[in-house]
């Protein structure tokens, strides 16, 4: 089997995460001539082409498969450098900033419950890179071999990955009480949701429509939207008298306890499941991360009844 050279590797991995060459120069903090030379030499060694060089760059088929090499190895120093500092406390470790443990999580999941679930893991030097999307989407992070794991929606395992369910996060639509009261004083129903601004993530965003459709037994809804990329920043709009919103219960809890927003369909609530997706291997990295949102979620999820 043959041995690839770390450092082509971290110079393949930094093409694809910084988006071309020049940037991942500079992360690397060499040349782009180096950076070149060390991917050619790595499709020398392999082959065949790793990386499409179109706008924007894209790794190929093998160029994926080399990447997901590429972030085991990173997971493999990782469990080294736990295991030295175990052995020799005083040990600072000699981990590089490249080798970031990449993670995909739902922005809704990093707003309210899952950010807290890594400050040990953090604050003891893990070198975490967090990436968000959608929590339909967060799964093709780890397809790709970009992410070692992922916070998803999707409850079927993957390939080579080991799923567990973290529990539901509850869903209500919500407004600022001053807005409600003059565009909805009855609250949300089926005959006014068409006439109301509703704030969305990003186009990719379905929650909005799949709270009408499931509250008022539609079967297919349009709605007008506003694109806010950003869990805080929908808060921060509907709060500010945008529209109206549907945010997960536990971002918006306080702020309808206060009266500063309305839950516009109280009897109605979305609870979209959510899973931990990760690669099928022994690492005490992964293991972590595993069990740190494993209880978090335990305790800001709603569990399934046995």
């Amino acid at each position: 089997m043959s041995t690839f050279d770390p450092d082509a590797l971290e110079c393949l991995a930094a093409i694809i995460e910084e988006g071309g060459f020049e940037r991942a120069a500079q992360r690397l903090s060499i040349t782009q001539s180096a950076v070149s030379q060390r991917l050619r030499a790595l499709e020398a060694q392999v082959g065949t082409v790793l990386i499409v060089r179109s706008r924007p760059l894209k790794p190929t088929a093998a160029g994926q498969l080399m990447l997901k090499h590429a972030k085991m190895q990173r997971l493999l120093r990782a469990d080294l450098e736990k295991d030295l500092k175990e052995l020799a406390p005083s040990s600072t470790g000699n981990g590089r900033e490249e080798e970031r443990i990449s993670v995909a999580i739902n922005a809704d999941s990093i707003a309210t419950w899952a950010l807290p679930a890594l400050n040990g893991l953090a604050q003891g030097g893990l070198p975490i890179e967090i990436i968000t999307d959608d929590q339909e989407f967060t799964h093709e992070w780890l397809r790709e071999g970009q992410v070692l794991g992922c916070v998803t929606s999707l409850g079927q395992a993957l390939r080579g990955c080991k799923m567990e369910a973290l529990g539901s996060m509850g869903y209500v639509v919500v407004a600022q009480a001053a807005y409600a009261a003059a565009h909805c004083p009855k609250g949300l129903n089926a005959h006014n949701f068409h006439q109301l601004p509703f704030v969305a993530f990003n186009r990719k965003d379905h929650l909005q429509h799949g709270f009408v459709e499931q509250a008022f037994e539609l079967p297919r809804v349009m709605l007008k939207q506003l694109f806010v990329p950003s869990s805080e920043g929908q808060v921060r709009a509907v709060r500010a008298g945008w529209g109206v919103s549907v945010l997960p219960e536990l971002s918006v809890h306080e702020f309808i306890a206060s009266g500063e927003l309305v839950n516009l369909a109280p009897r109605h609530r979305l609870e979209v499941a959510l899973y931990w997706h990760c690669w099928n291997l022994s690492s005490d990295v992964l293991d972590a991360l595993s069990s740190a949102l494993r209880s978090a979620a335990a305790q800001n999820l709603h569990q399934a009844k046995a």
